[in-house]
């Protein structure tokens, strides 16, 4: 087999079933499945879609919560090379709908399941108009949406708006046995996915990820953990963000088995650390990980399988986690959707200090280095600046936009991600902060730019600016400050109203604040000014 094919998702799937055909791949909530019984549910879905016209580079969305059947989807398309573009769950109407146009979606997958309170087909309803009654749901012809031809959903619902998956899958499986899979017809660098991150833009942007990058970046933690089938690895992140799918793909190529959760809830997770004694805890966010190690009933399980865990958090979090796993390494990583999750890892060596205030050195085949952030020139050890990144599963683009593209990267080849650090002179990490005007709440990358806009459409608000304040739980929430127009007078719950059910909810400021002026920095608004000001507030009302 060539080198190329080798750096397939579709060829790892395949190799895996046979090498492991019986073993437990992939574990959802209560539902198993085999590493042969994985391929084959893949292959089937790869036929249906197939059936319906998907084929090499068309795009599939998929809106659904973590399950089997997004695992199926998502090889089913590695075997044709279809692209699959997951959707954030929490997105609402407006962000769904700039993805499914930006991305050009052929088809998106949705659920009859309920999450977080959400019903999937009247989110649908609302992004897609025209889609409730169309003349032909299997054929839309929507404004707005030319590539779209139909919504598909999975489950027992029957609703007339939407493709009945079970009934694409029995018409798929009640025809002539499709041909065999031709990896040949793939190339590493064919998309694989493309996911969608919040940034400094208005709007998300789709990073294009290559089947070279994802399985580069799976064999780079497979090496260095040195993962293996008895492995059992815990991870109750989304399988929209590339957390969930990279470390899908480490088990799938490490014969490990995988273990998620539709939706985290902690005695679920409890329950699944209980029974089946994971050998990896991924749950990576304190918004996650507190809740666990916190709980009750969490001194009472026993953890002596547990050799691995990873999290982000502030150090005093970290010695916390530590001490109540003690037999277990606790490690942290540096990483991004553009590159592929994984840039850095602690050691298991190194010692504990290392481990809870450093994110790491660089795995093999990346370099990393520390510019200034407007000149771009290299720093020196201990010189704080930003993180620029080169290696082996950094993302292709920014889908539709060629000159964010050409912006994010210089003339060596090196992605210079916003981000703010510091290497010492062992070559580890430490992680400073964004310096791109945008939070990370609760593990989700919020746009402040993107929030203020949204705010912006009240036509009782002349400006809006967003900053992020500290937050024990969800790491960072947003903060919005607002000046009215003349003579208008809302309060912060018509604003906070405004709000629900038009942006994701991880979106909406916790707190609003009205100003009639504002703290200049030259020509521009002073938000350190802004955000020193709601810090010293709260602080002084507690």
């Amino acid at each position: 087999m060539k080198r190329e094919e080798t750096m397939l998702l579709s060829t790892i799937l395949s190799q895996s079933a046979e090498k492991y055909p019986e073993a437990p791949a992939i574990t959802m909530d209560r539902c198993r499945i085999s590493f042969r019984e994985l391929l084959a549910a893949s292959m089937r879905r790869a036929a249906m879609l197939r059936s319906i016209g998907v084929g090499k580079g068309d795009a599939i969305g998929l809106l659904i919560p973590n399950s089997p059947e997004f695992t199926e989807l998502l090889f089913g398309a590695a075997l044709i090379g279809a692209v699959v573009v997951p959707i954030n769950t929490r997105f609402k109407a407006m962000e769904i709908a700039h993805i499914a146009q930006d991305a050009a979606l052929k088809y998106i997958f949705t659920s009859d399941l309920i999450d977080d309170h959400v019903n999937f087909r009247d989110l649908l309803r609302e992004t897609l108009p025209g889609l409730s009654g169309a003349a032909d749901p299997s054929d839309l012809q929507l404004e707005g949406f030319p590539a779209l031809r139909a919504a598909i959903l999975i489950g027992n619902t029957v609703d007339l708006d939407f493709l009945l998956d079970a009934e694409l899958m029995d018409e798929a499986s009640g025809r002539a046995r499709p041909p065999a899979i031709d990896h040949s017809r793939l190339t590493a660098e064919d998309p694989q996915l493309v996911l969608y991150t919040s940034g400094t833009t208005a709007r998300p942007k789709g990073c294009v990820i290559s089947g070279r990058a994802l399985t580069a970046s799976a064999a780079g933690v497979v090496a260095h953990f040195q993962i293996g089938p008895r492995d059992t690895w815990w991870c109750p992140l989304p399988m929209f963000h590339i957390g969930g799918i990279l470390f899908m793909t480490v088990c799938l190529e490490s014969g490990a088995h995988f273990v998620g959760m539709s939706r985290f809830q902690v005695d679920g997770a409890l329950d699944q650390i209980e029974s089946l004694h994971p050998t990896i805890l991924y749950p990576l966010f304190p918004t996650i990980t507190i809740p666990l190690i916190r709980h009750a009933r969490f001194d009472g399980i026993p953890l002596d399988s547990i050799r691995l865990v990873v999290s982000v958090a502030t150090v005093p979090v970290q010695r916390d986690i530590q001490s109540r796993i003690p037999n277990a390494a606790l490690v942290s990583a540096f990483g991004m959707t553009e590159t592929c999750g994984i840039v850095t890892f602690n050691r298991t060596s190194d010692p504990l200090e290392d481990r809870v205030s450093t994110v790491g050195s660089a795995l093999p085949g990346w370099n990393i280095k520390i510019v200034d952030a407007d000149t771009r020139a290299a720093l020196r050890p201990g010189q704080r600046g930003e993180i620029a990144v080169k290696g082996p599963a950094l993302f292709t683009e920014y889908l539709n936009d060629p000159a964010l593209t050409a912006r994010s990267f210089d003339a060596a080849g090196y992605f210079h991600t916003g981000d703010c650090g510091e290497i010492n002179e062992k070559g580890q990490l430490t992680f400073c902060g964004r310096l791109k005007d945008q939070l990370k709440v609760g593990g989700e990358n919020v746009s402040a730019l993107e929030v203020e806009a949204y705010l912006g459409t009240h036509p009782q608000v002349q400006l809006a600016q967003v900053v992020g304040i500290p937050d024990e739980h969800y790491g960072e929430v947003p903060v919005a400050f607002l000046q009215l127009v003349g003579g208008a007078s809302i309060g912060a719950n018509d604003v906070l109203a405004f709000c629900r059910g038009k942006i994701a909810s991880f979106k909406i400021p916790k707190h609003i604040r009205f100003v009639e002026s504002w703290p200049m920095s030259s020509t521009k608004i002073h938000k350190g000014k802004l955000r020193d000001q709601i810090i010293g507030e709260l602080a002084r009302s507690h």
